[in-house]
């Protein structure tokens, strides 16, 4: 099996995962660990991801308590050498054979920090992973909706609580519920495009996702009608672009987009620096933000947005991931907040 990417270049190597063709955009992942939870991480939805770290499988794979969706997102997957013999006392059967049975192919053999290092210089790129000689035509994922593709079809209900919050699943992290879900609280899992305004609550959430956020058109419009009522807002990773979509301001594509458990992160407010667990290929353009607005969060690293907040309304959002999974936890403060100010 090889990974063909679009400029030509192409890297061999054995197959461990399933054997059939796939496209998608290749991205990279510094973490060096966390691969289950990014596996099923819906953001990676149309991509195939590539592990920096070089020795991945090494711990099996557990029961889905510990999964962030009910099965493997990514497209593809590329690592440097797999483990074929893993050992946890939570695993309950090794990557090839999840991956195997989820129907996703992988490539183990690589020379990843070459990979790695193309990445950093062109950009993410388009590729195919393919047992063929010749490349199939090039087709950028980003062009859909992939928020319409991993979000699910019926709301759910988790709780009992006085509290209301409504949270618009657009490839959400099952973390993100677990972090919301408390004695006090109701937590309603609606549908990316689910008209949400016609219900009474609390709160509203908007979730991660994966893909380009000026696809999810009815969201934005539901999130403000949410913001019209004056209603309490917080936003994660997707939910930062499409709370400044609805804002009036506007978002971009990055050109390395932002992927590992390390990404330091400076508050504008205290000039206190949190390390954060992100992944996505989007950004606010912080320049674009309206009158009454301001960032909250700035990537310390290259300066881009992560995070954005209204001066007086209860609105906020962060780019990052508070709910961790798998980590790391500095920035978990920033749910608790949200549901004291309810």
């Amino acid at each position: 099996m090889k990974l063909l990417l679009k400029d030509g270049r192409v890297f061999e190597g054995q197959s461990f995962g399933a054997s059939k063709s796939i496209a998608g955009e290749v991205v990279f992942n510094t973490g060096m660990t966390g691969y289950v939870e990014s596996l099923t991480d819906p953001s990676y939805a149309g991509q195939i991801l590539v592990c920096t770290y070089p020795l991945i499988g090494n711990y099996g794979v557990p029961d889905k308590k510990t999964w962030e969706s009910g099965k493997i997102q990514v497209a593809g997957l590329v690592v440097s050498e797999y483990s074929e013999n893993y050992s946890h006392h939570d695993a309950k059967h090794s990557l090839a054979e999840w991956l195997k049975e989820s129907g996703v192919p992988a490539l183990t053999g690589v020379d990843t920090r070459a990979l790695t290092k193309k990445l950093r210089e062109h950009g993410v790129m388009l590729g195919q992973l393919t047992n063929r000689g010749k490349a199939r035509k090039f087709i950028d994922p980003n062009i859909e909706n992939l928020v319409a593709k991993v979000s699910p079809k019926k709301k759910k209900v988790y709780g009992s609580g006085p509290i209301k919050i409504i949270a618009v699943d657009c490839g959400m992290k099952e973390n993100i519920v677990r972090s919301l879900i408390r004695p006090e609280t109701t937590v309603v899992r609606v549908p990316w495009n689910y008209d949400f305004t016609k219900e009474k609550y609390n709160a509203l959430v908007l979730s991660n996702g994966p893909g380009d956020p000026t696809h999810c058109v009815a969201t934005i419009e539901h999130i403000k009608k949410a913001m019209a009522a004056g209603k309490p807002i917080l936003g994660v990773c997707l939910g930062n672009q499409l709370l400044a979509l609805a804002a009036g301001a506007k978002t971009y594509k990055l050109k390395y987009g932002h992927r590992s458990q390390n990404q330091p992160c400076i508050d504008s407010e205290t000039g206190r620096c949190y390390i954060t667990s992100q992944n996505h290929g989007f950004a606010v353009d912080a320049k674009t933000l309206p009158d009454g607005w301001e960032e909250w969060f700035t990537n310390a690293n290259d300066g881009s947005n992560e995070g954005i907040r209204h001066k007086s309304k209860p609105w906020h959002s962060v780019q990052f991931h508070p709910e961790a999974s798998p980590g790391p936890t500095d920035t978990a403060w920033i749910f608790d907040e949200f549901l004291k100010s309810l």
